[in-house]
């Protein structure tokens, strides 16, 4: 297989150029506060704001791990991430107005807005330690891990170490010079050249002579293969060699479809919205832009980003039958290498490029905000400078680089158990992530419990039962929610003048709040729960609607498409109405 050309060379070092052009143009922007530098200001449109939520959680690992599920058990295998979709919408309807209205830096800075005391200040400086340096660095490990393996199969003439490094250090350097605002528009730009790239790759996969179209690869591949929905009646022979495929069991299925999305912390799916999709939020114009900006995200994410994906997997089985079972995902990449001519391979790779780069600068800023923010100005530089932060969060932003390499080369293994570890050792805690808005009793103790229990159920399940995710969540979520109710009624509420404060602040409104909003009836509270859940269900069957109906379109079904199609149009009309009933100008 021939090597990159100059063509090819020519596509990425001018996007890399592009993408350092974009970090110089906004470096004095973002020097002037952390306001700016983690939030741009809070000036960003929705249709910013919500493109970089979709460019950060499409990475250089997404479309591999997608390869690998699809290898493994068919375009049903999806579910394992299709699943998240009603905790997208969640956060669309309930959560991001609040967000947006709590006026802060950081999703960190809430838990000091919402909780008193000591346990308070501690869980605050603890999540800044664990999820802005050793969490956020295990993420962009497995980012490096799948850009990795593409340097490796795409241009072996290259070192994949040393290049992995070059690339890490161009990232930092433009989003420790332009923070959230270089790294918005990057993102914007990024996300486009990703999924046309993507799509590119799929038409000519599908036109490759092994593969000869749709027709042909439904001809070459077990039908069951094509199925959208997981069989629950048992196991599967294995037509697929060595491929290990099989049915999903009732019990996984229920896992993830009713437990997982709710229940398990998972970077860009956090139940109530958190981490970078919190920055998104809080960094838009106002609250009508920062639910637009969700919603896009979570139609675009589910949509748009899967099917290019799913037919490259579904050609890479094809076209390279014999790979074993671990290296399934990495069929993708030798799909790219195989189909595209020159010129093309140099696309993809600068589009592959884009994906990695911009999950990469997002993780990087939002990390620092962390320790920035929530950690060093909080707990050892109170009274800093605005000047002094930017600079120091310039230099924080450095370290985390340096140390997700550490990571990514001395650490992780595998990008699926990646996935596996941070699902399972979340699970419980989005009970808390969810109710502490809306429910007076949760206090810090509560929020402390619930990030420490999943770990030691999970460290039970590992090493005494044979039990494997995703059925394990079930006693994981089970505990963690059990021990977490029990802490929160041992141990004394939450300061009233502070829940005084945060209702003032976020008029959240709802029952489980009535304790606290007597005593203040000069607020004026949110209402119309009952609508913002059929809002919620309307959205969920919109998502589902469209996705199918995209692939039923692909795969030679117009009927069902139409039907699909006429079922998401139904239900983002009624979401437009509702909202428009209830007035766009409530939302500030």
């Amino acid at each position: 297989m021939e090597t990159l050309t100059l063509l090819d060379y020519s596509f990425i070092v001018g996007y890399l150029l592009l993408t350092l052009f974009i970090g110089l143009l906004f470096s004095k922007k973002a020097s002037e506060n952390v306001g700016e530098f983690f939030l741009s200001g809070r000036k960003l449109p929705w249709w910013i704001a919500g493109t970089g939520m979709v460019a950060t959680t499409f990475a250089a690992d997404t479309p591999l791990a997608v390869t690998g599920l699809v290898a493994k058990n068919g375009i049903a295998g999806n579910w394992v991430w299709w699943t998240f979709v009603s905790g997208g919408m969640l956060t669309v309807f309930f959560f991001a107005r609040l967000w947006r209205r709590s006026n802060i830096l950081t999703d960190l800075e809430f838990i000091e807005i919402r909780y008193s005391g000591t346990a308070a200040k501690f869980l605050r400086g603890f999540k800044a330690l664990y999820f802005g340096l050793f969490i956020n660095s295990i993420i962009i490990g497995w980012v490096n891990l799948a850009m990795y393996k593409i340097i490796r199969i795409m241009v072996p003439e290259l070192n994949p170490e040393i290049t992995i490094i070059a690339l890490v250090v161009l990232t930092t350097v433009y989003s420790g010079l332009s923070g959230l605002w270089g790294v918005s528009i990057t993102d914007a730009v990024q996300f486009i050249i990703a999924m046309t790239g993507c799509i590119i790759l799929a038409v000519l996969a599908l036109q490759a002579p092994e593969v000869g179209g749709i027709s042909g690869l439904q001809h070459a591949l077990p039908a069951w293969m094509f199925d959208f929905y997981p069989s629950l009646s048992g196991s599967r022979e294995t037509p697929v060699q060595d491929s290990g495929a099989f049915s999903l069991p009732f019990a996984s299925f229920a896992a993830m479809a009713f437990v997982q999305w709710w229940a398990s912390w998972y970077p860009g799916s956090e139940p109530g919205g958190g981490g970078y999709i919190a920055q998104r939020m809080m960094s838009a114009k106002d609250e009508k832009h920062s639910l637009l900006a969700t919603l896009w995200f979570t139609v675009a994410h589910y949509c748009l980003r899967p099917w290019p994906w799913i037919i490259v997997a579904l050609a890479s089985l094809v076209m390279f039958p014999d790979l074993p079972l671990d290296q399934k995902e990495d069929g993708f990449v030798y799909v790219m290498k195989t189909v595209l001519p020159s010129g093309l391979k140099g696309l993809l790779v600068a589009a592959f490029l884009a994906a990695y780069m911009s999950t990469l600068s997002t993780h990087l800023n939002w990390g620092t905000s962390y320790l920035i923010n929530d950690f060093y100005q909080r707990f050892l530089k109170p009274e800093a400078e605005a000047a002094h932060l930017v600079k120091a969060s310039k230099i924080v932003t450095g370290l985390i680089a340096i140390f997700s390499l550490f990571i990514t080369f001395y650490v992780l293994k595998t990008i699926t158990g990646a996935w596996e570890f941070i699902i399972q050792c979340g699970a419980g805690t989005g009970f808390v992530l969810i109710f502490r808005w809306f429910w007076w009793r949760l206090n810090a103790w509560s929020e402390i419990t619930s990030m420490l229990a999943p770990f030691l159920a999970y460290a039970w399940i590992s090493f005494f039962t044979s039990i494997t995710f995703p059925d394990s969540l079930f006693i994981i979520v089970l505990f963690t929610i059990s021990s977490t109710l029990i802490v929160t009624f041992l141990t004394p509420p939450t300061d009233t003048d502070r829940l005084q404060s945060f209702y003032r602040t976020t008029r959240v409104g709802g029952i489980l709040w009535k304790k606290i909003s007597v005593t203040m009836p000069e607020v004026e509270s949110d209402k119309g729960f009952i609508m913002l859940f059929i809002d919620w269900l309307l959205g969920i069957i919109l998502v589902y609607a469209a996705l199918f109906g995209t692939g039923k379109l692909i795969f030679g079904d117009p009927m069902q498409a139409v039907i699909y199609f006429a079922t998401a149009l139904g239900a983002g009309t009624l979401i437009y109405k509702d909202l428009n009933r209830r007035g766009w100008n409530n939302l500030k």
